[in-house]
């Protein structure tokens, strides 16, 4: 009998230490919204130019419409994703029929961009699952470390990708974020940087050094340390230009 208590006491502690992990993760990242932009994000109209394409945002208590126009000779191509699934593809102002796998590359692309512009905003998402991995020292600085997983339902077609940001103890603005993804001969890694902080219209918006490793023997969460190691190879700059925000 005492053993049996003895393992349901023990059920019941790690049934409660993993509810304060996840509500640990969840404050930090709620925080790290808020110092963001906050409810700012909720029903704005963000404009931005990444890599020769324009993109546009609008975002109304909970409905969003995502765009991406891109110029190619005389062509002007727009493609549109809505908070409904709906993918829609427009050239010289006429739809094109697309064939679904080729629909879901554009989405996962338009997708990608929007949401990497806007981080943390979207880690609220009812699809997300967040867990507080303790706590790294990078660049002088102490970080909370929050692992961020995807439900298959709600998820996207990338739901399986892995997710760690670095959330700075003392001003909670992720600073430093890292993911895996399924590449056609295994899993692949990057690690961000961010930089050139700056405030448009009260929401936070970043640039990115991105890095990847040297080998893919690596684990998503432990990327903080190559990069301190200089272990990390710089791949590109990921910069957003000509931001406005209505």
């Amino acid at each position: 009998m005492k053993r049996m208590s003895c393992a349901l006491l023990l059920v019941l502690l790690a049934l409660a230490c993993k509810h304060n992990e996840l509500t640990n993760a969840n404050a930090m990242v709620n925080k790290s919204i808020e110092v963001s932009g906050g409810a700012r994000f909720k029903q704005a109209i963000i404009d931005f130019d990444f890599r020769d394409r324009h993109y546009k945002a609008i975002r109304n208590k909970g409905y969003y419409e995502l765009m991406r126009t891109t110029i190619q000779e005389q062509d002007t191509i727009v493609d549109t994703l809505n908070s409904h699934g709906e993918f829609s593809r427009f050239i010289n102002q006429e739809e094109v029929v697309l064939h679904d796998t080729i629909a879901a590359k554009y989405i996962s692309s338009v997708n990608a961009v929007h949401y990497f512009s806007v981080l943390p905003y979207g880690l609220n998402d009812a699809a997300v699952n967040k867990f507080y991995l303790g706590k790294a020292k990078v660049k002088n600085s102490e970080y909370y470390k929050i692992k961020v997983t995807f439900d298959e339902e709600g998820g996207g077609e990338d739901y399986d990708d892995v997710f760690v940001y670095w959330i700075n103890t003392e001003t909670y603005k992720a600073d430093y974020l890292a993911y895996s993804y399924a590449e056609s001969d295994g899993t692949g890694y990057r690690f961000r940087e961010a930089y050139n902080e700056r405030y448009v219209e009260g929401i936070r918006f970043v640039d990115y050094n991105n890095y990847k490793p040297r080998t893919n023997t690596v684990k998503v969460e432990n990327l903080d340390r190559l990069f301190k190691q200089g272990e990390l190879k710089l791949l590109s700059k990921i910069e957003l230009k000509g931001i406005s925000v209505n």
